[in-house]
């Protein structure tokens, strides 16, 4: 069984733990004997998987590649994945194309069977490794707080189209059809549930002027300043906190209350107990 993050606390306190030990602990999460022979099969196989077959027939190969795009719970689902990769993307009416589900398309981008071909090399393999390694300990993170796993999400991906060079429209409208980073712009900018039943055109005028107010552009790229994504992430945690009440069923919450009460006993001693079985 893979190491269990640790987050002792809901909200942004959580969130400010989770951020000044992630680098144990995913040190820790990689180290779990199920994700290392995981990693070292698929090193070890994925060159041998010439064809689309290969790979779906091979339910070990298949979910470190499903994994990597954060598909882990789509493994049961080969034909679907059988019809994405064998179709590609280069047609517009591809399989992978007509699915509302980006993530999918990436895959079938990334293993070219149904491009140009698909044929790995070494950064290749190190890549889609990095990626499933990351998005494993996010999915792990959400066992323990599903607030967590939203928040690393955002954090790794709104990098990515902050420095998209499409219009501000378009990057907004991919925002919006990703169900993870939706859930927290929704949250941290307080929009009610009605907000969904809008036209996505309402929808995506909201966003960029909520985000115009708060950060002085209206354009995604303003989450290009890391300053920018830590407030956008503490509003979040902050008002999903409010929403969820009170936090005291939280695992190690009440110990951790004792303990920070406890004279001499810091921030610092605390969370070095927590993470003292990593």
């Amino acid at each position: 069984m893979p190491f269990q993050p640790v987050v002792p606390l809901d909200g942004y306190i959580g969130w400010r733990f989770l951020q000044r030990t992630l680098d144990r602990q995913v040190e820790a999460f990689d180290k779990s004997p199920e994700i290392e022979r995981d990693v070292a099969y698929f090193r070890e196989n994925i060159l041998s998987a010439t064809n689309v077959e290969d790979l779906v027939t091979d339910r070990r190969l298949l979910a470190v590649a499903l994994g990597a795009f954060g598909l882990q719970d789509e493994s049961n689902k080969q034909a679907l994945v059988r019809k994405v990769l064998e179709e590609g993307t280069l047609e517009t009416t591809s399989f992978a194309n007509r699915l509302n589900n980006s993530q999918y398309k990436d895959l079938a981008k990334a293993f070219s069977y149904g491009n140009l071909g698909f044929f790995p090399d070494a950064a290749f393999v190190d890549d889609i490794v990095a990626k499933y390694k990351q998005n494993a300990f996010e999915a792990a993170v959400g066992e323990v707080n599903g607030d967590m796993r939203l928040a690393l999400n955002f954090e790794r991906k709104i990098q990515d189209l902050a420095a998209d060079t499409g219009s501000e429209k378009t990057i907004w409208f991919k925002v919006l059809g990703d169900k993870p980073l939706r859930a927290i712009f929704e949250k941290a900018y307080n929009l009610p549930t009605e907000f969904s039943q809008l036209d996505v055109d309402k929808q995506q005028e909201i966003f960029a002027e909520k985000t115009r107010k708060l950060y002085g552009e209206s354009a995604v790229s303003v989450f290009s300043d890391p300053k920018n994504v830590e407030d956008l992430i503490r509003q979040f945690q902050v008002r999903s906190q409010i929403a969820n009440g009170p936090s005291a069923l939280t695992p190690g919450f009440a110990g951790l209350a004792v303990l920070q009460a406890s004279s001499g006993f810091g921030a610092s001693a605390t969370e070095n107990l927590l993470l003292s079985n990593i």
